[in-house]
Protein backbone atom coordinates (compact mmCIF):
# COMPACT_ATOMS: atom_id res chain seq x y z
CA UNK A 1 0.00 0.00 0.00
CA UNK A 2 2.81 2.37 0.86
CA UNK A 3 4.54 1.68 -2.48
CA UNK A 4 1.25 2.21 -4.34
CA UNK A 5 0.66 5.51 -2.57
CA UNK A 6 4.24 6.62 -3.31
CA UNK A 7 3.85 5.87 -7.05
CA UNK A 8 0.51 7.65 -7.14
CA UNK A 9 2.12 10.68 -5.55
CA UNK A 10 4.90 10.74 -8.17
CA UNK A 11 2.32 10.53 -10.97
CA UNK A 12 0.29 13.33 -9.41
CA UNK A 13 3.39 15.55 -9.26
CA UNK A 14 4.58 14.67 -12.77
CA UNK A 15 1.22 15.31 -14.44
CA UNK A 16 1.22 19.11 -13.91
CA UNK A 17 4.86 19.30 -15.03
CA UNK A 18 4.07 17.38 -18.22
CA UNK A 19 1.12 19.66 -18.87
CA UNK A 20 3.34 22.70 -18.50
CA UNK A 21 5.95 21.39 -20.95
CA UNK A 22 3.51 20.10 -23.59
CA UNK A 23 3.89 21.87 -26.96
CA UNK A 24 1.37 24.63 -27.63
CA UNK A 25 -1.59 23.70 -29.83
CA UNK A 26 -1.21 24.36 -33.54
CA UNK A 27 -3.24 27.45 -34.49
CA UNK A 28 -5.49 26.94 -37.51
CA UNK A 29 -4.01 28.36 -40.68
CA UNK A 30 -7.04 30.63 -40.99
CA UNK A 31 -6.11 32.41 -37.75
CA UNK A 32 -3.04 33.94 -39.40
CA UNK A 33 -3.61 33.66 -43.15
CA UNK A 34 -6.44 34.17 -45.64
CA UNK A 35 -6.50 32.80 -49.19
CA UNK A 36 -5.74 35.41 -51.83
CA UNK A 37 -8.81 36.69 -53.68
CA UNK A 38 -9.20 38.54 -56.96
CA UNK A 39 -9.75 41.80 -55.08
CA UNK A 40 -6.79 44.22 -55.19
CA UNK A 41 -4.58 44.28 -52.12
CA UNK A 42 -2.72 47.25 -50.70
CA UNK A 43 -0.19 47.62 -47.88
CA UNK A 44 -1.78 47.96 -44.46
CA UNK A 45 -2.08 51.27 -42.63
CA UNK A 46 1.58 51.04 -41.56
CA UNK A 47 2.77 50.10 -45.04
CA UNK A 48 3.49 46.42 -44.39
CA UNK A 49 3.15 44.05 -47.33
CA UNK A 50 0.81 41.20 -46.49
CA UNK A 51 0.08 39.47 -49.84
CA UNK A 52 2.64 36.77 -50.63
CA UNK A 53 3.41 33.62 -52.52
CA UNK A 54 5.12 31.30 -50.03
CA UNK A 55 6.87 28.05 -50.91
CA UNK A 56 6.64 25.13 -48.53
CA UNK A 57 9.87 24.93 -46.56
CA UNK A 58 13.02 23.59 -48.20
CA UNK A 59 15.00 21.30 -45.90
CA UNK A 60 18.29 22.90 -44.77
CA UNK A 61 19.30 21.17 -41.53
CA UNK A 62 21.05 23.44 -39.04
CA UNK A 63 21.24 22.51 -35.34
CA UNK A 64 21.91 26.14 -34.38
CA UNK A 65 21.35 29.61 -35.79
CA UNK A 66 24.90 30.56 -34.80
CA UNK A 67 26.14 29.39 -38.21
CA UNK A 68 24.25 32.14 -40.04
CA UNK A 69 27.26 34.31 -40.80
CA UNK A 70 27.28 36.58 -43.82
CA UNK A 71 29.29 34.08 -45.87
CA UNK A 72 27.03 31.16 -44.97
CA UNK A 73 23.79 33.04 -45.63
CA UNK A 74 24.97 34.44 -48.98
CA UNK A 75 25.86 30.93 -50.11
CA UNK A 76 22.70 29.28 -48.78
CA UNK A 77 20.29 31.95 -50.04
CA UNK A 78 21.07 32.99 -53.60
CA UNK A 79 19.65 32.82 -57.13
CA UNK A 80 21.73 29.63 -57.53
CA UNK A 81 19.88 27.91 -54.66
CA UNK A 82 16.43 29.22 -55.65
CA UNK A 83 14.08 26.26 -56.28
CA UNK A 84 12.97 27.10 -59.79
CA UNK A 85 13.78 29.50 -62.61
CA UNK A 86 14.91 32.79 -61.08
CA UNK A 87 13.61 34.86 -64.00
CA UNK A 88 10.12 33.34 -63.89
CA UNK A 89 7.47 34.34 -61.37
CA UNK A 90 6.01 31.28 -59.61
CA UNK A 91 2.27 30.78 -59.46
CA UNK A 92 -0.13 29.49 -56.83
CA UNK A 93 -0.39 25.72 -56.85
CA UNK A 94 2.86 25.24 -58.76
CA UNK A 95 4.96 22.31 -57.58
CA UNK A 96 8.76 22.29 -57.61
CA UNK A 97 11.22 19.50 -56.87
CA UNK A 98 14.13 20.05 -54.49
CA UNK A 99 16.07 16.83 -54.08
CA UNK A 100 13.54 14.28 -52.91
CA UNK A 101 11.08 16.96 -51.80
CA UNK A 102 7.98 17.98 -53.75
CA UNK A 103 7.03 21.50 -52.62
CA UNK A 104 3.97 23.63 -53.33
CA UNK A 105 3.62 27.39 -53.74
CA UNK A 106 0.77 28.92 -51.69
CA UNK A 107 -0.82 32.36 -52.15
CA UNK A 108 -1.92 33.98 -48.88
CA UNK A 109 -2.71 37.30 -47.29
CA UNK A 110 -1.22 37.55 -43.82
CA UNK A 111 -3.83 38.68 -41.30
CA UNK A 112 -1.16 40.45 -39.23
CA UNK A 113 1.75 42.70 -40.08
CA UNK A 114 4.45 40.05 -39.64
CA UNK A 115 4.20 36.89 -41.72
CA UNK A 116 4.34 33.85 -39.44
CA UNK A 117 6.32 31.33 -41.48
CA UNK A 118 6.74 28.89 -38.58
CA UNK A 119 2.98 28.69 -38.08
CA UNK A 120 2.40 28.52 -41.84
CA UNK A 121 4.53 25.37 -41.97
CA UNK A 122 3.18 23.96 -38.71
CA UNK A 123 -0.45 24.38 -39.77
CA UNK A 124 0.24 22.52 -43.02
CA UNK A 125 2.02 19.72 -41.18
CA UNK A 126 5.31 20.61 -42.90
CA UNK A 127 8.86 20.83 -41.46
CA UNK A 128 9.50 24.07 -39.59
CA UNK A 129 13.01 23.63 -38.15
CA UNK A 130 16.18 23.52 -40.23
CA UNK A 131 14.49 24.98 -43.28
CA UNK A 132 14.50 27.77 -45.86
CA UNK A 133 11.33 29.65 -46.82
CA UNK A 134 11.16 31.38 -50.22
CA UNK A 135 8.56 34.07 -50.79
CA UNK A 136 7.66 36.59 -53.46
CA UNK A 137 5.13 39.29 -54.27
CA UNK A 138 4.41 41.71 -57.11
CA UNK A 139 4.43 45.36 -56.07
CA UNK A 140 2.78 47.74 -58.53
CA UNK A 141 3.51 51.45 -58.17
CA UNK A 142 1.37 54.11 -59.92
CA UNK A 143 4.51 56.14 -60.62
CA UNK A 144 8.27 55.89 -60.40
CA UNK A 145 9.45 56.36 -56.83
CA UNK A 146 13.07 57.24 -56.16
CA UNK A 147 14.94 57.25 -52.85
CA UNK A 148 12.72 54.70 -51.16
CA UNK A 149 14.11 51.99 -48.90
CA UNK A 150 13.07 48.45 -48.18
CA UNK A 151 12.63 48.02 -44.41
CA UNK A 152 12.95 44.41 -43.27
CA UNK A 153 12.77 42.42 -40.08
CA UNK A 154 13.14 38.64 -39.94
CA UNK A 155 13.63 35.67 -37.67
CA UNK A 156 16.17 34.31 -38.41
CA UNK A 157 18.53 35.42 -41.23
CA UNK A 158 17.18 36.48 -44.62
CA UNK A 159 18.01 38.00 -48.01
CA UNK A 160 15.85 40.18 -50.27
CA UNK A 161 15.85 41.06 -53.98
CA UNK A 162 13.95 43.75 -55.86
CA UNK A 163 13.65 43.29 -59.62
CA UNK A 164 16.48 40.78 -59.46
CA UNK A 165 18.93 42.99 -57.52
CA UNK A 166 19.96 42.09 -53.97
CA UNK A 167 18.85 45.02 -51.79
CA UNK A 168 18.88 43.80 -48.15
CA UNK A 169 20.61 41.09 -46.12
CA UNK A 170 20.06 40.12 -42.48
CA UNK A 171 22.68 37.83 -40.94
CA UNK A 172 23.30 35.99 -37.67
CA UNK A 173 20.88 34.60 -35.12
CA UNK A 174 18.29 37.35 -34.76
CA UNK A 175 14.75 37.95 -33.60
CA UNK A 176 12.11 39.60 -35.75
CA UNK A 177 12.34 43.36 -35.16
CA UNK A 178 10.33 45.84 -37.21
CA UNK A 179 12.53 47.77 -39.70
CA UNK A 180 15.60 45.97 -38.37
CA UNK A 181 17.53 46.60 -41.61
CA UNK A 182 17.03 49.34 -44.21
CA UNK A 183 18.23 48.92 -47.76
CA UNK A 184 20.22 51.57 -49.55
CA UNK A 185 18.10 54.08 -51.44
CA UNK A 186 16.44 52.44 -54.40
CA UNK A 187 13.86 53.08 -57.11
CA UNK A 188 10.45 51.51 -57.47
CA UNK A 189 9.56 51.41 -61.14
CA UNK A 190 6.26 52.69 -62.41
CA UNK A 191 4.20 49.55 -62.83
CA UNK A 192 5.25 46.07 -61.71
CA UNK A 193 8.17 45.33 -59.38
CA UNK A 194 9.09 41.80 -58.28
CA UNK A 195 10.14 41.43 -54.64
CA UNK A 196 11.66 38.11 -53.53
CA UNK A 197 12.83 36.98 -50.13
CA UNK A 198 14.40 33.94 -48.50
CA UNK A 199 14.35 33.28 -44.75
CA UNK A 200 16.51 30.57 -43.17
CA UNK A 201 15.74 28.98 -39.82
CA UNK A 202 17.43 26.44 -37.58
CA UNK A 203 15.65 25.85 -34.25
CA UNK A 204 13.06 28.33 -33.03
CA UNK A 205 10.40 30.47 -34.63
CA UNK A 206 10.50 32.04 -38.07
CA UNK A 207 8.70 35.10 -39.47
CA UNK A 208 9.31 38.33 -41.38
CA UNK A 209 7.89 41.81 -41.94
CA UNK A 210 8.57 44.01 -44.97
CA UNK A 211 7.54 47.48 -46.06
CA UNK A 212 8.82 50.35 -48.20
CA UNK A 213 9.54 53.71 -46.61
CA UNK A 214 10.11 57.02 -48.36
CA UNK A 215 13.03 59.45 -48.03
CA UNK A 216 11.49 60.77 -44.80
CA UNK A 217 11.08 57.29 -43.32
CA UNK A 218 7.29 57.29 -43.77
CA UNK A 219 5.57 54.13 -45.04
CA UNK A 220 4.70 53.95 -48.72
CA UNK A 221 1.05 52.93 -48.96
CA UNK A 222 -0.17 53.80 -52.46
CA UNK A 223 0.93 50.46 -53.90
CA UNK A 224 -0.93 47.43 -55.19
CA UNK A 225 0.09 43.89 -54.30
CA UNK A 226 -0.48 40.78 -56.38
CA UNK A 227 0.85 37.25 -56.79
CA UNK A 228 0.77 37.22 -60.62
Amino acid sequence: MRRTAWIAGIVAIAAPVAAQTAPPPVPPLGDLFAPVTSAPAAPDADGFLRRWLILEAVAKPNPTNAVFTGTYVRQALSPDTYPGRWAVLPREGQTVRVGDQSLLWHAYDSRIWDVKLFHFAQSLGKPRYGVVFWTTTVVTSPRERRNVRLAVGSNSASRWWLNGANVADLYDDRRMVMDDVLSDRLTLRQGRNILRGAVINGPGLSDFAVRFVDADGKPVRDLTLAVQ
